[in-house]
């Protein structure tokens, strides 16, 4: 009787397979993309009727996406996907591509034939995504992600000038702790430790920062230190996510069809998510009506919640917190709103790209709110403060740590979660 095996180990049978037993090595680079598919899906008929291994048909036709699109050319930027120092790919048009490397913009010599040729590259990538999305001139721009985490933008003429326009945000395996984070100056220790027991103590953490400044990194990175005993829900629009525990519920916002019809928005998600049962909500960007539910939902006991909101500043995050609660058509005053969000968010933790190449937390500011004298303040606990920059553009400075117990510092003992020791001297 066969015997069940895993998806990782069939597919690392399989690559095995691939190399000692078939002619893949010779033939791949001469057959095209239906070709390629063929070749796999009858050596996975091979390998499962000489090992007797039972194959899922979902498993399967994941094998021969997957193994399919690492070898399947990508024209000319294969060799950008493949550098891991290359950040980000942005493609203007057949003629211009541009990357950046250690935090650095500049124009590669690399070149399409045509447009036609960039278009099919663009559809490539989309059909070794898996995603169900779809790009032409009646929907011209799309977002999806690449089965390593790296997220794609496609924008189609007529609404791009230039042609095509494709961006790639790649993923980075080489951060995933907190060690990380610190080995590359994100942030020190102290902020490191006070972050995970923020974390553990289920505090609502908003992450901000511009595009490319980290901020979605180290929310990935802290999400890891979330107990392995609590149901997670994430919601997004494009996957970007890459939690470890187990119980993770992953949810993705829906564009409307060709008719105008059938999407779901964040906040649809964010309400439909509230009846799933959620220790925590990690919310991929807030950024429009989807604020009131969660800063409601965390008045009503979900805490622990986290989310990302794209902003320049603290001051600057919590103010757009306040234009989108106001733009929900919510009727509140303006100092209603801002003691609601302050009574909400415990956090703030801002990010900024450097000229160095390095992604800073600048800030990790309490929100707090006086009740006796009704006023919202933003403190830093934690603030970096540049001091010199060198003529090659490196940066020199320090974080500032203050020694003002936090306005939360009842949560912590609530979870039995003890602050850091500098905070206890």
């Amino acid at each position: 009787m066969p015997v069940e095996t895993d998806y990782d180990d069939i597919k690392a049978r399989l690559h095995r397979y691939l190399i000692s037993k078939t002619d893949f090595i010779k033939v791949k680079d001469t057959l095209n993309d239906d070709q390629m598919r063929m070749y796999v899906d009858r050596v996975i008929t091979a390998l499962s009727t000489e090992s007797d291994i039972p194959i899922k048909f979902d498993d399967r036709a994941k094998l021969i996406r997957e193994i399919a699109s690492s070898v399947m050319s990508l024209g000319p930027i294969r060799p950008l996907l493949e550098d891991k120092d290359v950040t980000e790919i942005m493609i203007n048009g057949y003629r211009q591509v541009y990357a950046q490397k250690s935090g650095k913009m500049f124009l590669t010599g690399i070149k399409f034939d045509d447009n036609a040729h960039l278009m099919h590259t663009v559809q490539k990538l989309m059909a070794a995504s898996g995603t169900s999305r779809r790009v032409d001139e009646s929907s011209p721009y799309v977002d999806f992600s690449l089965t390593d985490g790296s997220r794609v933008n496609v924008l189609l003429p007529p609404c791009s000038m230039v042609g095509p326009v494709m961006t790639i945000r790649k993923f980075s395996r080489d951060i995933s702790t907190i060690e990380n984070l610190v080995e590359l100056g994100t942030l020190n220790r102290a902020m490191a430790m006070f972050l995970i027991a923020a974390v553990k103590a289920k505090l609502n953490i908003v992450f901000c920062g511009a595009t490319g400044s980290g901020k979605t990194t180290v929310l990935n990175v802290l999400s890891r230190h979330i107990p392995d005993d609590e149901r997670i829900i994430t919601i997004e629009d494009t996957s970007e996510l890459r939690l470890l525990q187990e119980h993770v519920v992953g949810l993705q916002s829906k564009t409307a069809n060709v008719e105008g019809k059938g999407s779901v928005s964040i906040r649809d998600l964010f309400v439909n998510s509230l009846r799933m049962r959620p220790d925590r909500i990690i919310v991929g960007e807030v950024r429009g009506e989807e604020i009131l539910d969660m800063i409601q939902s965390i008045s009503s006991g979900h805490s622990g919640t986290l989310a990302i909101v794209h902003a320049d500043s603290p001051e600057e995050c919590f103010n757009r917190m306040i234009t989108m609660m106001l733009m929900s058509g919510i009727r509140l005053s303006g100092d209603q709103i801002r003691r609601q969000i302050a009574t909400s968010i415990d956090l703030i933790v801002y990010s900024e790209l450097f000229m160095d190449g390095v992604r800073r937390v600048v800030h990790i500011t309490d929100l707090r709110f006086d009740k006796e004298a009704d006023k919202v303040s933003l403190e830093d606990i934690f603030k970096f403060k540049q001091e010199r920059v060198e003529e090659n553009g490196k940066v020199h400075g320090h974080w500032i740590m203050s020694k003002k117990l936090p306005s939360f510092a009842d949560k912590f003992s609530k979870r039995n979660v003890r602050l850091p020791q500098e905070f206890l001297q």
